[in-house]
This record gives structure tokens, C-alpha cells and sequence, in this order.
């Protein structure tokens, strides 16, 4: 009976094993400074998926920084294999997902750069606090520790004396729709 349960155990592992191994995928588009089109598969056999960045917001297109977001997400992850953890789907169907790329300085090795990381790093990106508990703890102090430097750096948006994160300029924008409509 013993040997059964671990029979039926072990099969009911292997799915949840094998799911959690990130995919790797090649990088077509970036819509934002969170946002991408990854392309996983095999050429004739792939599939498409839009990939929000796991525990970052970045500006929207139309706040300030938000076009140099996109660039700077851009630069880091356009055209590349990408690792694609993605625990989860959110609310339109974006797979939710911390990003690893080969780093610029080994564009060939392995994939070692976390570019929702670097984004916070480079001042692009807030660290979406809201999020943080789908983060392990080395990711959150990570996170948090990356935002603190760059605004003490004044790096990126963090140049602004007072930057508007873009929860807060998404909730004012939909505020101002409501009353005009």
C-alpha cells in the first residue's frame, strides 16, 4: 500500500516538477517597460505569449520615462533567449514572469542577468511592492536594495524630484475618465 501511495505521489510530481522549469523563449517585441512578446517553441511548432515582468512596474508609454523604459527593456532583452519563470497568469491573460538573459558582457553564456532586476537597477522600474510576496526573499531584498540605490544614485526617472508611479498615474487617469464620461 506504501509503494502505491508514493507511485501515485511521484506521478502527481513529475507535472508539478517539470512546470516549474522556466521555458526558454526568443524575445519579438517589448511593449513597455514590463511588458514583452516571447516566442517559445521550436520553428513551425511555437507558441506566443505576452510576459508581464514579475514584481516590477515600469512607467506607462505616456508618463514621463516611459518611452526610455521601453528602450531600456529594449536593449536588454529584444531578440534574445530569455528563461521565463512564470508562476502565474494575470487578469488579461499575460503570463507573469521573472526574466533571465545572457548579460550583455556574455551574450552567448548563460542566462544569469534577472532584467526585471536591472530594470529597477537602471532607475527604469519601481519595484511593485503590491507583488512582493510572489517573490522569494532573496528576490525581495534584491528588489528592494536595487530601488534604493538607484534613487539615491538619482538614476533614471529617479531624477524627478517626484516621480509618479504608474499605479498611482493609472489610478488618476482612470479617475479623470470616470468624470469626463
Amino acid at each position: 500500500m506504501k509503494v502505491r501511495r508514493f507511485i501515485l505521489l511521484a506521478g502527481l510530481l513529475v507535472p508539478l516538477l517539470a512546470a516549474a522549469e522556466p521555458r526558454t523563449c526568443l524575445v519579438v517585441g517589448v511593449s513597455d517597460g514590463d511588458t514583452l512578446t516571447a516566442r517559445c517553441g521550436t520553428v513551425g511548432n511555437y507558441e506566443q505569449i505576452k510576459v508581464r515582468f514579475n514584481g516590477i512596474d515600469a512607467p506607462e508609454k505616456k508618463q514621463p520615462f516611459g518611452e526610455r523604459a521601453k528602450q531600456a527593456l529594449s536593449d536588454l532583452v529584444y531578440m534574445k533567449e530569455a528563461a521565463l519563470d512564470c508562476p502565474k497568469t494575470d487578469r488579461y491573460g499575460r503570463s507573469v514572469c521573472r526574466v533571465m538573459v545572457a548579460p550583455a558582457s556574455a551574450p552567448s553564456g548563460p542566462k544569469t542577468l534577472d532584467a526585471g532586476l536591472a530594470m529597477i537597477t537602471v532607475g527604469m522600474a519601481w519595484w511593485y511592492r503590491t507583488y512582493a510576496r510572489e517573490q522569494t526573499p532573496q528576490e525581495r531584498g534584491q528588489y528592494e536594495f536595487a530601488e534604493t540605490e538607484a534613487r539615491a544614485k538619482r538614476a533614471g526617472l529617479w531624477i524627478d524630484a517626484a516621480p509618479v508611479p504608474p499605479w498611482d498615474w493609472r489610478k488618476e487617469r482612470h479617475s479623470r475618465l470616470q468624470r469626463a464620461g
